[in-house]
């Protein structure tokens, strides 16, 4: 057996669906947020019951559950945390993720063995800050999006605790997501869940030309950062000592967080199971390619971002497929899957099909029937139940996507 340590795979969830789907597909933890204190009120969030649900779901695949209660607390704020704090325990949360000394230390005095870990919004960035959160009985820290690798290898030279660190997903121009511009631009507050995302707005720029001013009508995306991927780069990750590898994303599709745990999944066991003999494998990074994503960059791991890493143009997200269906049973007699719509497709497409440990083929539709039993040429309306001919044998909650034109 390999000495190397295995790496946490730590993937979002948005809702309990996503939840499912991201152990499903290779998570060894997943965080959510309650109804309070989160920094996502536009993601789906959990109810009490659903975060009971969620962890017991967790808990029977052997995966935990973490709430993000991650927002810079005002003082109304304050007044009904101890009773959240207490029923998150309830729940069975396996920890609580915090940015606010407030949140710490009701927690601490409320719910005294729940693991805390310091969230990334702390702006965490040097081994000191990390030993004085060590002294004061927290399990993890959540470092800064804004170190290097070496910076850091650094950090877990000088003090033994767990680490988290983003691998995937959307950057934020604001050092650690301490962002006041949504809250100038849209009085949302960003740090209190409200993020109306103005870095990622379009930008009239004025600027002068022979003593005129100029305005650049199409506009720019100046604060619009490219994504973070670090799948090329998983021996650098593990050596560093990285308790954690976190992917971003609690208000992605489930098409998203499938994709992409899948893929850092495959990527992490196939080091841990054979250092020695590991390559990257070119299909992975395809893979991630066909989740939706701005243009990939590997952040601050290895140099400070430059203007090469903002996106003047275009401002959109590429997303080459679309996720159209899951798979819901399967007749290995019939060949037929059921499955529940969530895209359009039709006869004649080409589809392709995904599922866990990096299951994948391609296949043309042939055949489509309806709830009566009656073939049919399209498929109609989202969440409709469907069967369809598949050429190879498929599992429940596997995938079906198909480029887009």
């Amino acid at each position: 057996m390999s000495s190397v340590r295995n790496p946490e795979l730590l993937a979002p969830a948005g809702n309990l669906e996503k939840l499912k789907m991201a152990i499903r597909y290779g998570a060894d933890a997943v965080y959510i947020a309650g109804e309070q204190f989160g920094l996502r009120k536009a993601a789906g969030n959990f109810s009490f019951s659903e975060m009971a649900e969620g962890v017991e779901f967790a808990h029977k695949y052997g995966a935990k559950v973490y709430v993000a209660a991650n927002i810079i607390a005002h003082n109304e704020d304050l007044s009904k945390l101890e009773d959240y704090l207490v029923n998150v325990e309830k729940a069975g949360i396996d920890a609580i993720i915090f940015a606010d000394p407030a949140i710490y230390m009701d927690a601490k005095k409320v719910i005294p063995n729940m693991p805390l870990h310091a969230s990334t919004q702390m702006s965490t960035t040097n081994w000191q800050t990390v030993d004085f959160w060590k002294q004061n009985g927290i399990e993890r820290v959540v470092l800064a999006r804004e170190l290097s690798l070496n910076e850091i290898i650094e950090i877990n030279r000088n003090v033994d605790i767990e680490i988290e660190c983003f691998v995937h997903g959307a950057m934020c121009v604001a050092y650690s997501g301490r962002c006041l511009l949504s809250n100038y631009m849209a009085s949302r507050d960003a740090n209190r869940g409200g993020c109306a995302q103005s870095c990622r707005w379009n930008y009239k720029v004025n600027s002068k030309h022979n003593g005129k001013w100029e305005t650049n009508e199409d506009g720019y995306y100046l604060m619009n950062s490219r994504d973070l991927c670090m799948i090329e780069y998983i021996p650098e990750l593990i050596k560093a000592g990285i308790t954690s590898f976190k992917i971003e994303g609690r208000m992605k599709s489930i098409h998203y967080v499938a994709t992409v745990t899948n893929v850092y999944r495959q990527a992490i066991d196939e080091y841990i199971n054979n250092p020695s003999g590991y390559k990257v494998n070119p299909n992975w990074i395809k893979e991630i390619q066909k989740a939706s994503h701005r243009p990939l960059s590997t952040g601050f791991y290895f140099n400070k971002p430059t203007h090469n890493d903002q996106m003047y143009r275009p401002g959109t997200k590429l997303r080459k497929y679309d996720f159209v269906g899951i798979i819901l049973e399967y007749d290995q007699d019939t060949q037929m899957a059921t499955i529940e719509q969530r895209n359009h497709f039709k006869i004649g497409d080409e589809i392709e099909i995904i599922g866990p440990q990096g299951v994948f083929f391609i296949q043309v539709i042939e055949q489509i029937y309806n709830n009566e039993g009656e073939l049919i040429d399209v498929a109609p309306h989202p969440l409709e139940k469907l069967r369809i001919l598949m050429k190879q044998p498929v599992m429940p909650y596997y995938l079906m996507r198909k480029e887009n034109n």
